[in-house]
């Protein structure tokens, strides 16, 4: 593989906090995946993001989920792979999917609100990319 066509590939299945926030306030089909379990979630999480752990998803807990929109799997941020095995479950299934870099952690970094039991206010945000 040449290098353009290895960094094209990685946009093609990783997106960061700054695009992600971009596509939700511009109202994309985008479904954002929280693969942590459900403590973790209601604990906090990105606004918006819908609570499916990675270990049930299966193609009969997947049925319902509409194959044209865009989902993002998360989960704790550089130590954690929810993201990354909930990515491939449901690659696998024949969904479109990327990963969020960094996960919760760096979205948090990034300035960007949080919810739940520990949610944390965002500040304003602006992209060095």
């Amino acid at each position: 593989m040449d290098r353009i066509a290895f960094y094209k590939a990685k946009l093609e299945f990783e997106t960061d906090s700054w695009d992600l926030s971009e596509a939700l306030n511009a109202g994309a089909a985008v479904v954002v995946i929280d693969a942590r379990n459900n403590e973790a979630f209601e604990a906090e999480h990105i606004p918006g993001a819908v609570s499916f752990p990675h270990r049930t998803m299966t193609p009969e807990s997947t049925a319902q989920l509409d194959r044209s929109k865009l989902y993002v799997t998360y989960c704790d941020g550089i130590g954690c792979n929810a993201s990354t095995r909930g990515a491939l479950k449901l690659a696998s299934l024949g969904f479109n999917v990327k990963e969020l870099l960094g996960g919760l952690d760096w979205w948090r970094r990034d300035g960007y609100e949080t919810h739940g039991k520990d949610a944390r206010a965002g500040k304003a945000v602006r992209c060095g990319c």
